[in-house]
């Protein structure tokens, strides 16, 4: 006797809420599926539906069944299409949304990477700095920046990522360094995409609202400016490191820096991870630690 045997049928049955319902989802007939339920039934001992003319519900012992009959189907679906991809080549379309400036710097040259490599691969990349609803819009990948608020989605790290407030000598000689977080509000702040900079202090993390007289949402835009003298800036460590090193920037209050949050890769919640975005996801953690940004700062 298949100790599995009756076990799908039970779910379909309880998730359609019908043996009919449950037999056309399943592709069998509706008679196939009661006498499964029936014999699972009898080999437990138990009734697992309330059945009637109208309505099929399930009883108390079969909602406790359910809970533990669902992991296990999906761990057995899961396993199955895992090994399937195993042997399959990435193909069909990749939907990826990233940040404009990150996306074309870091993660648009691996994609080429891997669509030269994989030519049934066919991908779609979306570079914008809204976030994206990846569920609703039909995306298999995001990639994100910073601290992640809680979601419907999935995280894996691809990178560290460290912000530094920093400014250019000449701005310092002629302003003075800050000395305390309260001293930003007597500095001109160039000011990017926010303009509250995150610090750490006191054991916790801080947002400080900046002020100054310049503003752009490109990153490297404002490390242009930076470097010109024009003020200070908060920025992530693969636009500045290079820079602290030659001495062209000088990093400030060290105490305060946030502690490392991270480069992300986020998808769906799904137990499988199809082959496709799983190579991505490798790649793209592979060269990230091979570009110079990062292995500059992993040493620093």
């Amino acid at each position: 006797m298949n100790r599995w045997e009756g076990l799908e049928e039970f779910v379909a049955v309880a998730e359609t809420g019908g043996f009919t319902a449950a037999a056309q989802r399943l592709g069998v007939s509706s008679s196939h599926v009661s006498r499964q339920v029936a014999r699972l039934e009898a080999r437990m001992q138990t009734r697992l539906f309330h059945r009637s003319t109208r309505l099929v519900r399930l009883t108390e012992a079969g909602q406790t069944f359910l809970q533990h009959c669902r992991p296990l189907q999906d761990g057995y679906d899961e396993a199955l299409r895992t090994v399937q991809d195993l042997g399959e080549s990435p193909k069909g379309l990749l939907r990826i949304t990233c940040a404009v400036a990150y996306g074309e710097r870091f993660v648009v040259p691996v994609i080429n990477e891997l669509v030269a490599e994989h030519p049934q691969l066919h991908v779609e990349i979306e570079l914008d700095n809204e976030s994206r609803d990846l569920v609703q819009e039909g995306f298999d990948l995001a990639i994100r920046l910073g601290r992640l608020a809680d979601s419907r989605l999935v995280a894996v790290q691809l990178a560290p990522r460290t912000l530094y407030l920093c400014a250019a000598p000449s701005y310092l000689e002629r302003h003075g360094e800050p000395a305390t977080l309260a001293e930003l509000a007597q500095h001109n702040c160039l000011i990017g995409t926010s303009d509250t900079w995150t610090f750490h202090a006191e054991g916790r993390e801080l947002g400080v609202r900046v002020h100054g007289n310049w503003r752009c949402n490109s990153g490297q835009a404002v490390l242009d400016a930076a470097l010109r003298g024009f003020g200070l800036c908060q920025l992530p460590d693969y636009y500045v490191l290079e820079h602290l090193r030659r001495g062209a920037l000088r990093a400030l209050l060290p105490a305060a820096q946030p502690p490392h949050n991270a480069v992300w890769a986020l998808f769906p919640q799904r137990r499988h991870l199809s082959s496709k975005v799983r190579l991505v996801v490798e790649r793209l953690r592979a060269r990230l630690a091979e570009r110079p940004e990062y292995r500059e700062a992993a040493g620093a």
